[in-house]
């Protein structure tokens, strides 16, 4: 195998009859282990990592799952999608794939193993962002934005109070504790943070959910990180409500850029599927738009909120009843 050719795979989900890995192929990439320090240099140095690579396009990339393999090439920026029927019944929980870029004659060039994440069959499942929704982002401001990635690591990123405290009750509400509600985390961040986003939502005790992020950059465009791509984002957040159209869906935004119109857009396409929009007001200067959004949302008989706190958010949870009890 080729050592500077290396196979990243994020998390896929789906069900028996659709399933959906993503992942990218690269000619290079930096080791980006974290060292998960309070030196700002060690930051900073990690940080820029994360987007020194090199991606390896139009190289064929095969899938093995449950015995069945898949084939695709790589896009010109190195990134594949396999999305595949599977040939028997999968079982509910998170299932191990793996991925081999092959070169002209066949040869594997460089292996990856990811998961994929089949849901158990839930009343309701949770579609949320992740930067100023969950995490504090400051997204409207690329200078604080930047500060925030540059002078924190992934555990010490704050989160908003009682965000955890929500997400949980909520993956574990109208179901059992072996069967939690499935999340899927939608972000105009990209795919380089991925590994970033994944242990800071362990560190603070997140619910387990597949990550569908933004377009790969690469280091000079590391000032432009979180600042495009929301045309994308709707088109991902879709794509999760066909893969599903049998579950209930709440989505988990904020004002601070595009998540009304796009919650609004969707909803107005699948009013029977959604339950609840919730949208945490973070510019009060957007606040106005953001209530017209919402009415617009409401108009088709779903639940809205527009909460400055999580605890407003877990209130209104617990009043139209998507939170029944008090199980952590």
């Amino acid at each position: 195998m080729n050592k500077s050719v290396s196979v990243k795979i994020y998390h896929g989900y789906g069900h028996t009859h659709n399933l959906v890995v993503y992942g990218h192929v690269f000619r290079y990439k930096a080791k980006t282990k974290q060292n998960f320090s309070d030196n700002l240099f060690v930051n900073i140095v990690h940080l820029f990592k994360l987007f020194i690579l090199k991606p390896y396009p139009n190289v064929a990339v095969r899938l093995s799952f449950n015995g069945q393999e898949v084939y695709q090439k790589t896009e010109y920026d190195g990134f594949f999608k396999f999305e595949w029927s599977a040939f028997e019944n999968v079982e509910a929980g998170w299932h191990g794939v793996k991925v081999e870029a092959l070169d002209e004659h066949g040869a594997i060039l460089s292996v990856g193993q990811g998961q994929v994440f089949v849901p158990h069959i839930t009343q309701y499942a949770f579609i949320s962002d992740i930067d100023d929704t969950i995490m504090v982002s400051h997204s409207a401001t690329i200078g604080r934005r930047l500060r925030e990635l540059f002078i924190k690591n992934p555990r010490t990123r704050k989160t908003f109070k009682d965000a955890y405290t929500h997400y949980n009750l909520l993956a574990l509400s109208h179901t059992e504790n072996d069967q939690p509600n499935p999340f899927f985390y939608v972000s105009s961040s990209e795919w380089n943070l991925y590994d970033y986003l994944v242990e800071t939502f362990r560190y603070n005790k997140l619910p387990e959910g597949a990550f569908l992020l933004n377009q790969i950059k690469r280091w000079k465009d590391l000032v432009k990180t979180g600042k495009t791509g929301h045309e994308g984002k709707l088109i991902r957040v879709m794509r999760i409500l066909d893969a599903f159209p049998n579950q209930r869906f709440v989505f988990f935004g904020d004002n601070s850029q595009k998540d009304p119109a796009i919650y609004t857009a969707i909803a107005e396409k699948y009013p029977k599927n959604i339950e609840a929009v919730y949208i945490r007001n973070v510019r009060k200067e957007m606040e106005g738009p953001a209530k017209e959004f919402l009415d617009r949302i409401a108009a088709k008989n779903i639940s809205t909120c527009l909460f400055n706190s999580s605890a407003e958010a877990i209130a209104h949870s617990k009043s139209i009843g998507l939170i029944t009890d008090l199980k952590q």
